[in-house]
C-alpha cells in the first residue's frame, strides 16, 4: 500500500504512483509552483523512473519554458516509460503512450509551424485516439483517464474545426482531483461564452485549492470578459503575489491582463507587464 499512497486520482483502488510522483503532481497543480515542480521532477525520474508522469510533466514544463528540444526528449521518454507500463498497468499505460504522442505532435507544430506540420501532426492524433481507445476499453470511468483527455479535448476544441468543447466538458466532469476537474470545465465553459457557469466552476476549484495562481488568474479572465473590470482587479493582483513561481509568460500575461482592466491603454500596458511581471 506505500507504493499507492500517491495516487492524486483515485481515493479507491489506487494505482502504484509513487510519492516523488505526487508531490510533482501537488506542486503544479494544486499549488501551480512551476518553479518548486521544476526541481521536483528531475528528483522524481531519480526516484521512480519507471513512472511516465514525471516525463510528461518535464515535456509540459519544457514547452512552457520554449525548451523545445527538452520537450521531444521528455515526450520520447513518456513513450517509452508509458509502453514498459502496459504490462503491469495497462490503462495507465495505454493513457500516457497517448499523452506521450500527443506532446511529439506539439513539438512538430512547434518546429515545422502549422502550414508544415500539421499532416504529421494529424497522423499522430490518430495514434493517440488509438491508444484512449485501448484505454478505454479497460475502464472509460477511470478519473485520470477523464481528466486528461479532457484536457487534450480541450485543447483540440481551440485548435480544431471538428472538436467539440462540450464533449471535452462532459469528459472532465468524472475527472479527479476535483480542483483540476472544475478547473477544466471553467476553462470549457468560457472558451464557449458561458461565463456565469465558468465562474461556478471556478468557484468550486478555489474552494478546494484557495492558494492556487493559476485558478485566482482564472476567475479575474472570467470577471473580465464579463466586463467586471473592478471585480477583477483583486484577483489579478492576488495572482501576481505568486509570480516568482510562475512561468515568466505568465507571470507578464497576468500583468497585462491586470493593467487593462485598470483602464490603461494596451501599449503601455505592454511596456508596464515587462516591467512589473518579475
Amino acid at each position: 500500500m506505500a507504493a499507492q499512497a500517491g495516487d492524486p486520482f483515485r481515493p479507491n483502488n489506487p494505482h502504484s504512483i509513487g510519492d516523488s510522483t505526487e508531490a510533482v503532481f501537488n506542486a503544479l497543480f494544486y499549488e501551480g509552483n512551476y518553479t518548486a515542480a521544476q526541481t521536483l521532477v528531475g528528483q522524481a525520474m531519480a526516484d521512480e523512473p519507471d513512472e511516465p508522469m514525471n516525463y510528461a510533466i518535464a515535456a509540459a514544463l519544457g514547452y512552457l519554458n520554449k525548451d523545445l528540444d527538452k520537450l521531444a526528449q521528455q515526450a520520447r521518454l513518456t513513450q517509452q516509460t508509458a509502453a514498459a507500463l502496459k504490462a503491469t498497468d495497462p490503462l495507465r499505460g495505454h493513457l500516457y503512450t497517448a499523452v506521450g504522442i500527443f506532446m511529439e505532435g506539439a513539438h512538430v507544430l512547434q518546429t515545422q509551424g502549422i502550414a508544415r506540420g500539421t499532416p504529421t501532426a494529424l497522423r499522430l492524433l490518430q495514434r493517440v485516439f488509438s491508444e484512449l481507445e485501448a484505454a478505454e476499453r479497460i475502464d472509460r470511468n477511470d478519473p485520470e483517464l477523464s481528466l486528461l483527455k479532457g484536457f487534450m479535448d480541450l485543447l483540440l476544441a481551440v485548435n480544431l474545426p471538428f472538436a467539440n468543447p462540450d464533449q471535452a466538458i462532459a469528459r472532465l466532469q468524472n475527472g479527479r482531483p476535483a480542483y483540476l476537474s472544475h478547473r477544466g470545465v471553467a476553462i470549457g465553459m468560457r472558451d464557449l461564452g458561458r461565463y456565469p457557469e465558468a465562474l461556478t466552476e471556478v468557484d468550486k476549484a478555489l474552494t478546494a485549492a484557495p492558494n492556487n495562481p493559476d485558478l485566482l488568474y482564472l476567475k479575474a479572465q472570467i470577471l473580465f470578459l464579463q466586463q467586471q473590470y473592478e471585480a477583477s482587479l483583486p484577483f489579478y493582483r492576488s495572482a501576481l503575489t505568486y509570480a516568482d513561481q510562475l512561468p515568466t509568460s505568465t507571470a507578464r500575461q497576468i500583468a497585462y491582463e491586470a493593467c487593462l482592466a485598470e483602464g490603461v491603454v494596451p501599449e503601455a500596458c505592454s511596456e508596464r507587464s515587462q516591467l512589473n511581471a518579475r
